[in-house]
């Protein structure tokens, strides 16, 4: 009678167990990221995330148990063997996203997502981003999980002896009875208790540090999570208020009446050659002339001194292919939403190439990676590019890393290709170096150690490369007439900044160079706060286009034009304006980061679920 009660204890302790393992593993591997975390605010951790993991192993106890349970009035011979098929099946689908939560929080400072999936869709690219070493520590700490797993299920759940005999009426009464109890108590420890509103992640938050949150929050339950939102086009249910949608699209729409007509124009002449320089990972607080750290990009800062440099951009979103969508089609991103993956509804969208064909340029995109990644070759070919080109028209004799060849090498491909078009030219590049898993060569100068001391390696070697190739397009005869517009694709941590939840992890530069810019701009630090997908109105009004084709974007050198930058996090969005910021979680749904005063916050945030309302029923309806 009591056997099956002692076996729902053993599975849900089972699992708590193996969930705590990865927690002291996670530990040891980042335990330099817990210095400003005191042991006894570490050990909380194990504390406040009962519940969660509570819930957890209660999602992944139920199919055992009634297995476990049918064990318990049969002799049939293959109930143990299905019952320990079925735990192996799910002790390996959580080692995986534990290890691989492990392994990727180095780089990505965040928890396992559904993000894993736009990886996943191209495994060559898993493959090539990955270090040895991450390989090697990966399968490591999945080995470790495994084999404590798999030897604590053999202790703890061993072969039932069931003595032989008639099934009785009493069986009839007491198996569904145990069943129905043991089900209907797992529901409710899965869902936090009787309470109306379900349990979330915010149970197993306590502090003010997010890795001790990152620890405390079950990696399988925020996976879960993640994954269920995945390619889904409805988030109604995450958002925090009940937006008028009537409302939010009048506001939104009289925030874009804008006057559009100015006379801020810093080109000389209207049709210039147009270089993009799409920065992969490039974050403001690395960059010594916009952020806190020092010595990383000389080049970029000198180049900065002649140029026209805005210092408060921020990016769309955390990853490459909504940054490059959001540049070329002046686009917001919808939280959890991938449009570039999207081809029925980005086809849609105007693309800067398109404006520039119209006027007879010759429009090119290289990179010297995959671009298959994100779709991103399909966005920018269903955009009409008249090239695009990624590491397979590289010379293959050429040394490269992982993920891709080298920048110096992509900038020396890149003035070949310039070198080849006789008519005005968009040509793009994008930047590969500081991406993991940062196998490019030393670069010269200050070297970094310490946090984030790859990615700032990396930086100095990327910095030195743009250096060398302004230099050496400064050589050539379409120099002259050549507008440069180097931005970066997304943010990344730094060396003073981790958190992918607050606002400064978006901070991005955004500089336009060149001798077609005036001299009374050059030089100049523009403060007006917007987003990468404000470039397209910006850059088409400069020259003298229809920037209303692109009506989520604002035109940034207007002295009229609403300051404000939205930007979408993993599970949640930011709002940045020159008041303030904060950053809205959806699991939690709270503010998670706040510096707008009490009496600008609610404000703010009615306009930013205003916006959001009006960009998402937007999106809907492409």
């Amino acid at each position: 009678m009591w056997r099956p009660l002692r076996d729902v204890l053993l599975l849900i302790l089972f699992w708590i167990i193996c969930f705590d393992v990865n927690r002291i593993l996670f530990s040891i591997n980042y335990w330099s990221k817990f210095s400003k975390v005191g042991f006894g605010e570490w050990l909380l951790s194990f504390v406040y995330s009962f519940r969660l993991d509570l819930a957890t192993a209660c999602a992944l106890s139920a199919l055992p148990f009634v297995i476990r349970l049918v064990a318990h009035y049969s002799n049939w011979k293959w109930t143990h063997r299905i019952f320990r098929i079925l735990l192996t099946t799910l002790l390996v689908i959580v080692v995986l996203v534990q290890s691989g939560e492990i392994i990727v929080y180095g780089e990505w400072n965040h928890k396992l997502s559904s993000r894993v999936f736009v990886h996943l869709s191209n495994p060559v690219e898993v493959v090539r981003t990955a270090s040895y070493s991450m390989t090697f520590w990966f399968f490591f700490f999945a080995i470790i999980e495994f084999v404590l797993g798999w030897w604590l299920a053999k202790k703890f759940f061993k072969r039932l002896t069931v003595p032989t005999y008639q099934f009785s009426w009493k069986h009839l009464v007491v198996f569904p009875v145990q069943l129905t109890v043991g089900l209907a108590s797992f529901f409710l420890l899965l869902r936090g208790g009787w309470q109306q509103i379900p349990i979330n992640i915010g149970a197993a938050v306590y502090t003010d540090k997010p890795i001790a949150n990152d620890l405390s929050i079950n990696s399988l339950y925020f996976f879960g999570k993640s994954y269920l939102l995945y390619k889904r086009s409805n988030i109604d249910e995450f958002l925090p208020n009940k937006v008028d949608h009537q409302l939010a699209d009048k506001k939104v729409k009289e925030w874009y009446k804008y006057p559009k007509e100015h006379d801020q124009y810093f080109l000389k002449n209207k049709r210039p050659n147009v270089v993009f320089i799409v920065l992969e990972g490039w974050s403001a607080e690395a960059i010594g002339c916009l952020g806190p750290t020092k010595g990383a990009t000389p080049n970029f800062d000198h180049i900065a001194e002649k140029g026209l440099l805005f210092t408060d951009i921020y990016s769309a979103s955390t990853t490459s292919e909504i940054g490059n969508s959001s540049i070329f089609s002046g686009v917001p991103a919808v939280p959890e939403v991938s449009i570039s993956m999207q081809p029925d509804k980005n086809r849609k969208l105007n693309s800067i190439n398109q404006d520039l064909e119209l006027w007879g340029y010759h429009t090119s995109y290289i990179f010297s990676g995959d671009l298959k990644y994100g779709n991103i070759d399909g966005y920018l070919m269903d955009h009409g590019f008249d090239v695009v080109k990624d590491e397979n028209e590289f010379p293959s004799d050429l040394p490269r890393g992982k993920l891709n060849f080298y920048d110096r090498d992509l900038y020396r491909f890149l003035i070949k290709e310039i070198n080849s078009h006789k008519k005005p030219f968009l040509q793009c590049a994008f930047t590969g170096s500081t991406h993991s898993p940062y196998d490019q060569p030393k670069g010269k100068g200050k070297h970094f150690s310490g946090e984030q001391a790859d990615f700032m390696n990396s930086l100095v070697y990327a910095d030195e490369c743009l250096g060398e190739f302004i230099r050496k397009c400064k050589k050539y005869d379409w120099y002259k007439n050549t507008l440069f517009v180097i931005v970066a694709d997304h943010g990344h941590a730094s060396p003073t900044l981790t958190d992918p939840g607050v606002a400064k992890f978006y901070h991005i530069p955004l500089l336009f160079f060149g001798e077609p810019i005036k001299e009374s701009y050059r030089g100049k630090r523009m403060n007006v706060v917007g987003s990468q997908a404000d470039i397209a109105a910006t850059l088409i009004y400069q020259m003298k286009g229809d920037a209303s084709r692109y009506p989520w974007s604002k035109d940034l050198m207007n002295p009229k034009v609403p300051q404000f930058a939205f930007y979408s996090i993993i599970r949640g969005y930011g709002w940045v304006t020159p008041k303030g910021n904060f950053t809205w979680s959806f699991d939690q749904q709270r503010i998670t980061e706040n510096t707008f005063t009490p009496e600008d916050s609610k404000r703010e945030l009615n306009n930013c679920n205003w916006f959001l309302s009006a960009i998402y029923e937007d999106y809907k309806q492409l």
